[in-house]
């Protein structure tokens, strides 16, 4: 796991400057390149792109899982466990509004890991996890 390449993923937003704030402010991810109608940042190592678009009527779909509505698509970050406390944490003090509060899911099973999903003001769909161990990220 040590040797996990950047991914690189590209989203839209309809109001770069907002979106630019939540990014950097809420999120903490320092900002790279932009221009006039995209920004990039590091995202926990790796490269998400806020491009500009005009904002859309489609609604979010979900599918239920532990009983939750989950939106998709989503996108996100595994964290290490103690990351991903201190993490949720400052989303709750600077006000973030999950859609899903942080939770422990598969407890003391196989796979079991802390969960959180949030949209960023776009209505992008974020998850973060953590796993106890991260050796179960892909075990049955």
């Amino acid at each position: 796991m040590q040797n996990i390449s950047p991914f690189h993923i590209a989203i839209p937003v309809h109001n770069l400057n907002e979106c630019r704030i939540f990014y950097k402010d809420v999120l903490n991810c320092e900002e790279g390149r932009s221009s006039e109608h995209w920004v990039d940042f590091n995202f926990f190592g790796h490269q998400l792109v806020i491009h500009y678009k005009a904002k859309s009527d489609m609604e979010t779909h979900t599918n239920a899982v532990d009983g939750k509505s989950v939106p998709v698509p989503h996108y996100g970050v595994v964290l290490p466990w103690d990351t991903f406390q201190e993490f949720s944490k400052m989303l709750t003090q600077k006000g973030v509004k999950f859609i899903i509060e942080p939770y422990i899911r598969f407890e003391g099973l196989i796979g079991e890991q802390a969960t959180m999903f949030f949209l960023d003001p776009a209505g992008n769909a974020l998850e973060f996890k953590a796993f106890k161990d991260i050796t179960q990220l892909f075990a049955k």
